[in-house]
């Protein structure tokens, strides 16, 4: 019986050029998010100056920076970090589907794996629990998770090629 191959995604961010995208907007928390996700990919293998940090003003603006970037062929993979705190009004709720949608098709329609860390709480104190130190902070979560599958995307890429 022949061997089974296997593609899987493994966690080595080794020659990597990885984009992070980084909400401004509840700085507090992102900076947080931003600092765990530098510390996966360093901890992964990335070099720093394979790292560039895209600053953009809000969550809104995360799907449309991370499209570009994905589409300028400069990163093997991206990582998108923000925070949506839940108000009074469904802005929350609006906000939170455009954002997860943004981002998701930037990722289809590119072929670019771009990681999904926007935070979407109730509370301020959820979302600071969740950019916490370790590899419980989110965006760190999420760096792994692009490096994953930018290592998959790879594989299959060697795959197709034999």
């Amino acid at each position: 019986m022949k061997d089974i191959a296997t593609i899987d995604g493994a966690e080595d961010a080794t020659g990597l050029k990885v984009g992070i995208v980084v909400s401004v907007y509840h700085e507090s928390v992102t900076e947080s998010l931003r600092r765990g996700a530098i510390d996966a990919l360093v901890n992964a293998g990335a070099a720093s100056d394979e790292i560039v940090i895209i600053r953009v003003p809000g969550a809104f603006e995360v799907p449309l920076a991370a499209r570009k970037a994905a589409e300028s062929g400069k990163f093997d993979a991206l990582v998108c970090v923000g925070c949506i705190i839940r108000g009074d009004t469904p802005h929350f709720d609006y906000l939170a589907a455009a954002v997860t949608n943004g981002i998701s098709l930037a990722a289809q329609e590119t072929g670019v794996p771009i990681a999904f860390g926007v935070l979407t709480t109730n509370t301020h104190e959820e979302a600071v629990e969740r950019a916490g130190i370790g590899n419980d902070n989110k965006g760190w979560e999420a760096a792994m998770a692009a490096v994953q599958l930018a290592n998959v995307l790879q594989g299959l890429t060697r795959h197709n090629d034999r």
